[in-house]
């Protein structure tokens, strides 16, 4: 759980890190001197930065789950068949919903 609390902390703080640069890149204008690179280069950036933010929100909001099924007394069982998820899986994922069986299963479809 501590992890997981660490793992929040560290999320937000790097979601509103990212939301301030997605900001930043969104409100500078494109001046009527930038040329097509520069256009384009500052459009990439945005669009990284939106990336960026949308990966770190998911995570965070994956970390606060997994925070809930701990208070529910879940965690740690897979939300498809019920059974064990596995120490090892979740010291190396602690935001796993799904044991490796069902995980696999549902990366093949």
């Amino acid at each position: 759980m501590t992890t997981l609390n660490e793992d929040v902390e560290r999320l937000v703080a790097e979601f509103e890190g990212a939301e301030h640069e997605l900001a930043d890149l969104l409100h500078t204008s494109e001046g009527a001197g930038d040329d097509q690179a520069d256009a384009g280069s500052t459009a990439l950036e945005r669009e990284q930065e939106m990336s960026i933010v949308k990966n770190t929100r998911e995570m965070l909001e994956q970390s606060i789950d997994a925070l809930r099924r701990v208070k529910a007394g879940t965690y740690g069982a897979c939300q498809v068949c019920g059974q064990g998820i596995g120490k090892a899986r979740l010291q190396a994922f602690p935001r796993a919903t799904h044991c490796v069986t069902c995980k696999q299963r549902e990366e093949r479809r």
